[in-house]
């Protein structure tokens, strides 16, 4: 299933903001080597590895205003970098994106004062015109020269899974309906004993994920999308039982990841924890803040999910931003509890309030996966190891959970020694944890390949044969029909309810 990879034609609309334009960029001011701008300032840094230093990383000096590399450097053995010579004045102000490389590891920077950190666009930069459902995105520092002010602390740190950033909950389903399934393993961290608490001022915190939420799940209106981020941004103490004190601008509408952690797989009608002390949660579909992909220039949709089962809902129809009236629900806070959840990856904004603006939770290391070159690969923000062969289990739902719980090295191309038993398909938590919700098709972006300019390998596919357009069991059951499990749409990564005798894919985990 995978695709010829294409040398760059076109780039990007995020490259081409960047640009000086008209032959008056930063390198056009009496320089000969329009690649190696005159002499004024520097960047120096460290990469860390577990807080020790990282010989050997390769850190990228990328200058957006000629979409080009302009040095690289390798850390030295106190894991320590430097760049220099780099121009810091012109027509257009240089900006600079860094970022860090190294066989086995994701990365994640910090910055101090001048350089901001942030995810970029760079797919026009590394894949050819054939791959237009899919993007690439940096991790980088970014950092516009001053003349005579130096860059420093420019600084990654390396993770490798062993101490995964996140640690995923459990879905809640406590009911086995087959060996090996969600309800049978549980995987993930328990839920506290008590996981609400009701404040007694209109809110209700939530120990798991450290959240805040709006105790009256049914307040608002069915709203448009608009409406619906303009009213909760505008909530404050005295509206909706409020008496806790919060002001305009506190309160903001959920991200995808922070609605999707209400949902109890366990219950229906609705599918929210049992015995939890909200109010008014109605069996309706509820707006998240996170949109669904529009690229730079908007999207005319939203993700929702339907609070009477879980199900996501992603129909051009009841999540169309300019006509559909769902349901609203408040939250606030930014974590604090046993776990922390991960951003959903949207970076673009497209209104005031919405998840690109505010970019919630744990975001994503560059690069995240690592191929352990045994069949397997390393998500370095969750820990967990998956199957890298993803069209190796094509089966109803009892054949995948069964061919997963079996699978051992020597099958699927497999070398790592693992033996049976130490393999399970996902439960919908798992699975769900793989999704970047600024990628147009999550599933061609896992069996892309991607160029340097030059034609030289950038990155290899993450999965090999990751299948399009086609659903990818968890081994979560739907609670509102026990003849139905959850799936995962490869494309949009929506989570949908399926009969469990329909034939599907399975990624497996351990």
């Amino acid at each position: 299933m995978g695709k010829t990879p294409l040398i760059l034609l076109a780039v990007t609309l995020g490259m081409l903001s960047a640009c000086g334009g008209g032959g008056n960029g930063p390198n056009n001011s009496g320089n000969t080597n329009p690649d190696q701008p005159p002499a004024t300032d520097s960047v120096t840094g460290t990469v860390t590895f577990k807080g020790a230093p990282l010989a050997g990383a390769t850190v990228t000096l990328w200058l957006t205003n000629t979409n080009k590399i302009i040095q690289t450097a390798t850390t030295d053995s106190s894991g320590n970098y430097t760049f220099s010579g780099l121009m810091a004045s012109g027509n257009v102000a240089p900006t600079y994106q860094l970022w860090a490389s190294k066989q086995g590891f994701g990365f994640y920077p910090s910055v101090g004062s001048g350089g901001t950190v942030i995810r970029f666009d760079h797919t026009g930069n590394y894949q050819g015109n054939g791959f237009s459902d899919t993007a690439i995105y940096l991790t980088v520092i970014q950092w516009t020269a001053v003349s005579g002010v130096n860059l420093t602390g420019a600084n990654f740190a390396a993770y490798d899974g062993s101490v995964p950033l996140v640690s995923l909950a459990g879905t809640g389903q406590t009911i086995s309906y087959a060996s090996g399934d969600d309800g049978n393993l549980k995987k993930g961290v328990a839920w506290p004993e008590s996981r609400f608490s009701d404040n007694h001022d209109g809110t209700v915190s939530d120990h798991l994920t450290g959240l805040l939420w709006l105790r009256n799940a049914g307040c608002f209106n069915l709203e448009l999308f608009a409406a619906a981020l303009a009213d909760v941004n505008q909530l404050a103490t005295g509206a909706c039982g409020l008496t806790d004190g919060s002001k305009p601008g506190d309160w903001r509408l959920p991200n995808l990841n922070e609605l999707e952690s209400m949902v109890d797989v366990s219950q229906s009608s609705p599918a929210v924890p049992a015995g939890s002390p909200f109010i008014n949660v109605q069996n309706a579909i509820y707006w998240s803040s996170t949109s669904y992909f529009g690229g730079q220039a908007g999207s005319p949709n939203a993700w929702t999910i339907r609070m009477s089962d879980g199900r996501y809902v992603n129909d051009s129809v009841n999540n169309l931003k300019a006509t559909a009236a769902n349901a609203v629900w408040a939250v606030k806070g930014v974590g604090g509890g046993t776990i922390k959840l991960q951003a959903t990856g949207q970076y673009v904004t497209y209104a005031k309030g919405d998840d690109g603006s505010i970019q919630a939770g744990v975001p994503p290391t560059f690069q995240r996966w690592v191929d352990n070159g045994n069949g397997t690969l390393t998500d370095t923000v969750t820990g967990l190891i998956w199957l890298k062969k993803a069209d190796c289990i094509h089966a109803d739902w009892p054949s995948a959970v069964a061919s997963a719980n079996s699978l051992a090295t020597g099958q699927c191309g497999l070398t790592d020694g693992s033996a049976a038993g130490s393999w399970r398909v996902p439960n919908r938590n798992e699975l769900l944890s793989l999704s970047d919700r600024q990628e147009n098709n999550n599933g061609a972006f896992f069996d892309a390949t991607y160029l340097n300019p030059d034609g030289t390998l950038f990155r290899p596919p993450i999965f090999t044969n990751y299948v399009e357009n086609q659903y990818y069991w968890t081994s979560t059951t739907d609670a509102a029909d026990t003849s139905e499990a959850w799936a995962v749409f490869s494309c949009d990564y929506g989570v949908y309810d399926i009969h469990k005798s329909d034939i599907a894919y399975s990624l497996a985990v351990r």
